[in-house]
């Protein structure tokens, strides 16, 4: 159990608790005595007579525990009084959150992939008005791509008599590319002078 208490408050407890106990937690130094010395950092004043004894008997006997200890004074305002059990693992703990991951990546894994996909108008104009527009119709609608789908057309007059084919569709963007498809579209060359795209909107 982690008690963190004001240090002034700590050290008085401190020293009622060792009038009648050697060490911290038992009958020898242990990493709860470690603890607390660190978290001291240095000894007390000299009125903390019990504290200034087990100070001395359970403070780090090499220069390296300097460091730490330094550090541990920069927070002097809270200690932790006996210790603290945060670091110990909680093995059940920890098999539940392994659990709980790998079932939230597996639902993940098996989560529909969203299939990206656009509307496109394209306008094929003929060669002149006397150009087969329902031939040339045809001719666009028998170009077959996986990840294409055909919709609607209809034919707009743009004058002299000639009309130009607006035909719309669907693509899956990783699938066609519309660049592919005007090229196909062109090989119609008896029919197709140009390809243009009027209109995108993504579904």
């Amino acid at each position: 159990m982690s008690v963190t208490i004001e240090l002034p408050l700590a050290l008085h407890i401190l020293e009622a608790y060792l009038a009648e106990n050697k060490f911290i937690a038992a009958d020898k130094a242990t990493e709860a005595d470690a603890a607390v010395a660190k978290a001291l950092g240095s000894a007390p004043a000299a009125e903390f007579v019990n504290v200034n004894k087990w100070f001395t008997e359970v403070k780090p006997s090499t220069e390296t525990a300097a460091p730490a200890a330094a550090a541990a004074e920069e927070d002097d305002d809270d200690i932790d009084l006996f210790g603290s059990d945060d670091d110990e693992v909680d093995e059940e703990a920890e098999k539940l959150k392994a659990q709980r991951v790998a079932e939230y990546n597996a639902k993940k894994a098996n989560k529909p992939k969203t299939i990206a996909k656009t509307t496109v108008t394209l306008e094929v104009k003929p060669w002149d008005d006397e150009t087969d527009m329902t031939e040339l119709t045809k001719a666009v609608k028998s170009i077959e791509m996986d990840g294409l789908i055909w919709g609607g057309s209809q034919l707009v007059a743009i004058g002299y008599g000639i009309k130009k084919l607006q035909i719309n569709c669907v693509v899956e963007d990783d699938k066609v590319l519309l660049d592919d498809l005007s090229d196909k579209i062109l090989e119609f060359e008896d029919y197709v002078q140009s390809v243009d795209v009027a209109a995108m909107q993504k579904i």
